[in-house]
């Protein structure tokens, strides 16, 4: 059953008591004291602990717990949270982008808005891209303050490139790419792969990715509409069954596709730019092997940004302490410092375009043989177009996750075919209508 399935029947509300209370105006630096309580996850929740030593430094009078519980648990505690009115919520939520929808959608009142705890909080939210704040923003209520972001790169092996002849820089459409990865297949010998699918042979990873580069999803801005059989996504569908069909593909989960990496066996990866840090992680004894560069374009010239995964901090309604909590997400999200650190820490893509400007952004880093990656990452920010998961997601994605893969294993259908079946049956699921 998928994370929404298990939430269908919920009933959402909070006693008005508890919103009023986050409508009081913010406070100075020196009033601001107590305790809060964050909930997050693995490395998110180890770069929330790596900001709390400064954010004392300015806000010595609170006390910050960050609670690393495992993104599932975050999540399932979370819904039964606000379904249970608020209570045992922590006052820092950490939310998936695209999971937040369900939380805005059902329980309206569980989260607070976040312009209404400080009249300046629009002007520190309207730096941040659209891209990141259309699954935050319901009607003039923005619900969480953007984190981290996934632009996604093509991550390189320089050494197998190099000895098949293949210049990066020279890799301007997914064409190119293909015609790339066959030569380095073939240099590389049957040992070598050039690309992994990340998540497994039906995850959409691969699909969403290039549907997002060329302006598409699985519903419209409004997320009103389902949109998975327009244009833009019947491209990115046959993009990705022309890399299938050219056999470049290695299956293989998480798990699998880091071994592979370390085992000298996979050449190129194409995820969001968090896997910088995994990567390095997996296989330090291969450092100044790999680089990075940017999505290959549809056409030569075109669009070469996308986004993958990322994540926001919510404050709950019924938190004790939401001035505190404000504070805490303005430091830790809405300061360049701070999301540097988060980057330093566990490898965190900042979202706030003046981050680009930090010194280290800009720094050669050794393991990627001398190149200054993250400059090449947050780079693509400005041109990444948005993309509403809406509270639909799971199903929509479950629903297209085993149509695509039949058509990426043959079964003789169009791309446009599939993604009307597709489309159709995620009607059926949310009743929503497939745009026209």
């Amino acid at each position: 059953m998928s994370r929404l399935g298990r939430i269908a029947g919920m009933m959402s509300g909070l006693a008005g008591a508890a919103v009023l209370a986050l409508t009081a105006p913010a406070m100075a630096q020196s009033d601001v004291k107590g305790e809060i309580t964050v909930w997050s996850w693995n490395v998110a929740a180890t770069a929330l602990k790596a900001v709390v030593p400064d954010f004392n430094k300015a806000y010595p009078n609170v006390k910050v717990t960050v609670e690393d519980l495992g993104n599932q648990p975050v999540y399932d505690r979370g819904l039964a949270g606000c379904s249970a009115g608020g209570i045992n919520m922590p006052d820092v939520y950490s939310v998936e982008n695209h999971e937040s929808e369900v939380f805005w959608a059902r329980f309206p009142d569980c989260f607070a808005d976040l312009k209404s705890l400080d009249a300046k909080e629009a002007d520190l939210l309207a730096k941040f891209p659209k891209f990141k704040l259309a699954e935050l923003t319901v009607g003039d209520k923005i619900y969480a303050m953007p984190w981290d972001s996934g632009p996604a790169v093509v991550f390189y092996r320089r050494d197998m490139y190099e000895a098949a002849g293949v210049d990066p820089a020279k890799i301007a459409t997914w064409d190119d790419f293909i015609a790339a990865g066959k030569a380095v297949q073939a240099k590389a010998g049957p040992d070598v792969k050039f690309l992994s699918t990340n998540s497994g042979a039906t995850s959409t990873t691969w699909f969403r990715i290039l549907a997002n580069q060329a302006g598409c999803a699985f519903f419209d801005d409004s997320g009103e509409n389902i949109t998975v059989n327009q244009p833009g996504c019947v491209q990115a569908l046959e993009t990705v069954k022309k890399i299938t069909d050219a056999g470049l593909f290695m299956e293989g989960d998480w798990d699998g596709s880091l071994q592979a990496i370390k085992a000298n066996r996979l050449a190129s990866s194409v995820y969001g730019a968090w896997y910088e840090g995994s990567i390095r992680g997996n296989a330090p004894e291969l450092s100044g092997k790999w680089g990075v560069f940017q999505l290959p374009a549809f056409a030569a010239g075109g669009n070469r940004a996308a986004n993958i995964g990322g994540s926001s901090l919510a404050i709950p309604a019924s938190s004790k302490n939401p001035q505190a909590a404000l504070a805490f997400i303005n430091f830790a999200n809405g300061r360049p410092d701070s999301q540097i650190t988060q980057l330093k820490a566990s490898g965190l893509v900042p979202t706030l375009p003046d981050a680009i400007q930090d010194p280290y952004v800009q720094q050669p880093l050794p393991y990627w043989g001398g190149q200054k990656v993250w400059e090449v990452v947050l780079s693509t920010l400005s041109q990444i177009k948005p993309a509403r998961g809406t509270q639909y997601f799971a199903e929509a994605d479950n629903i297209a996750d085993g149509i695509l893969l039949a058509y990426l294993k043959g079964n003789g259908k169009s791309a446009k075919e599939t993604l009307d079946e597709a489309a159709e049956q995620i009607s059926a699921a949310t009743g929503l209508p497939v745009a026209e």
